[in-house]
């Protein structure tokens, strides 16, 4: 018996100390951060230790879990709410009840997930679309693109883009008496990843006559060529989400080669032919000093790993990849960052990129906060900083879209 409980001591000790994670002093509603923290590393133990078993996969365990949270497509008194397809792309549609003398803006929405998990039609990203119609009285369209692993880069991409440029038909575009001059495209993590990379492509195509007037990009994941920049290295084991993961869910939104995910993990990944990218990622220059601190630069080892991942260098799956002349053309850009993400590095060096091109950004950071904030807005936690994040978002686009 004294055996039994000593190894059931250490295991629960050893369990506890896997999803302990310190919250920051600063952080507001630390407790409900603790307990959502927890519950998602939990989630993430419960689905590698099935892994391990050979049960089912990591992905597929948490793509069951997010599957729960999917909503039905209810309409109520302000907002008629719709599941249709634009082409063979699946979308939820949010059109206002109330007629309307003028033709209306739009916004084209791309979920988070680290394009394995999640969809437009989740309890928080359907009350954000519904609340920016209903506030904006503006069309909301959220895209549902395919997911990895069943499908690779660059399926999402040719989703987004679809559903975008069908979506900027002037037939569509009258159908749903949106004003052609008024549209945004806007998304969170790897959402805004796909926001940003569609929004080159339209910006650039010369022919798609009707472009886009603004951008918001929350919280964005935006390269996948360095893997130890300083957020990465503050955020190794942070809140929600961690390095390890990370870097496990983006390896999959190309390959299932495990060889991939080991290399991104030393930061030995990309090949020698990509040298002339990392210019376009250096945070030793694109990052003010507040968030280089004592931090020191090493350009990842190239031609280490033995396989080749050519979709790594393509600046579909990481924007940050763009050169100069490709962002010169981006229109309004709004980005928001959080503190305790791993992936905030991402989007400040983006602000930097678009200002020193000329493009027009504003830059909203979040000191308390947290990667994913968005997704734990509604209940069972209704987590502030989420709810802050909403009207900081909203509003922006009210002023200007």
């Amino acid at each position: 018996m004294g055996f039994k409980t000593l190894c059931l001591g250490i295991l629960c000790a050893f369990f506890l100390s896997y999803i302990y994670t310190p919250i920051p002093d600063n952080i507001e509603e630390s407790w409900k951060v603790m307990a959502l923290d927890a519950i998602a590393k939990t989630c993430t133990f419960m689905g590698i230790c099935l892994e391990n078993i050979g049960i089912m996969r990591y992905e597929e365990f948490i793509s069951m879990i997010f599957r729960m949270d999917y909503t039905q497509p209810l309409s109520d008194e302000y907002i008629t709410v719709i599941d249709t397809d634009f082409g063979d792309i699946p979308v939820r549609l949010y059109l206002p009840r109330n007629k309307s003398e003028s033709l209306r803006r739009a916004i084209i929405y791309m979920h988070g997930g680290a394009f394995c998990f999640g969809s437009c039609k989740q309890t928080a990203l359907d009350f954000l679309n519904r609340w920016t119609a209903n506030k904006l009285d503006a069309v909301v369209v959220g895209v549902d693109y395919r997911l990895a692993p069943q499908h690779h880069f660059p399926a999402q991409f040719e989703d987004g883009i679809t559903a975008v440029k069908f979506f900027l038909q002037e037939k569509i575009l009258s159908k749903y008496g949106v004003d052609p001059s008024r549209v945004c495209i806007a998304g969170d993590s790897s959402g805004g990843a796909l926001a940003a990379a569609v929004t080159q492509q339209v910006q650039n195509d010369p022919e798609i006559k009707n472009k886009i007037k603004i951008q918001a990009l929350l919280y964005p994941g935006l390269q996948m060529i360095d893997t130890y920049l300083p957020s990465h290295r503050e955020n190794e084991h942070g809140i929600v989400l961690t390095r390890d993961i990370t870097i496990k869910l983006v390896s999959l939104y190309f390959t299932k080669d495990k060889a991939l995910s080991q290399a991104m993990r030393k930061n030995q990944h990309m090949p020698l032919e990509s040298r002339h990218l990392f210019k376009f990622v250096n945070w030793s220059t694109l990052l003010p000093e507040k968030f280089r601190k004592d931090h020191v630069y090493t350009e990842p080892i190239l031609g280490r790993s033995t396989h080749s991942f050519p979709a790594l260098m393509d600046s579909r799956a990481s924007p940050l990849l763009a050169n100069d002349s490709q962002l010169q053309n981006l229109p309004l850009t709004y980005i928001l960052t959080c503190q305790y993400d791993i992936l905030r590095d991402d989007g400040i060096m983006y602000v930097s990129r678009l200002r020193n091109v000329g493009v027009q950004v504003v830059h909203e950071h979040i000191e308390d906060g947290i990667h994913g904030a968005l997704s734990y807005m509604t209940a069972p936690f209704y987590l502030h900083v989420g709810l802050r994040i909403k009207d900081m978002y909203t509003n922006w686009l009210d002023k200007n879209l």
